[in-house]
């Protein structure tokens, strides 16, 4: 829809489910895929980036609560 139909409320005929079908396959027929190599890759990359962003954070974790436990873990004893 073009944003000249969605000022003036003009709606596009609905698509049959047939009609739809064919053109998501024809969609998808157009996609490039990566390779193998591509993909293994990717897959690597994507796992270091989340082995170190999950380090980060488990990192920032500690810590934070251990200077939470050194403000208040203390106070109630005597």
């Amino acid at each position: 829809m073009s944003q000249s139909d969605a000022v003036s409320g003009e709606k596009s005929p609905r698509t049959g489910p047939v009609t739809f079908t064919k053109q998501s396959i024809a969609e998808l027929r157009k996609v490039v895929w990566p390779t193998q190599e591509q993909l293994v890759t990717y897959f690597i990359v994507v796992m270091v980036f989340v082995v170190i962003l999950m380090s980060f954070v488990a990192l920032l974790d500690l810590g934070f609560g251990k200077l939470v436990f050194q403000i208040f873990g203390k106070a109630g004893v005597e």
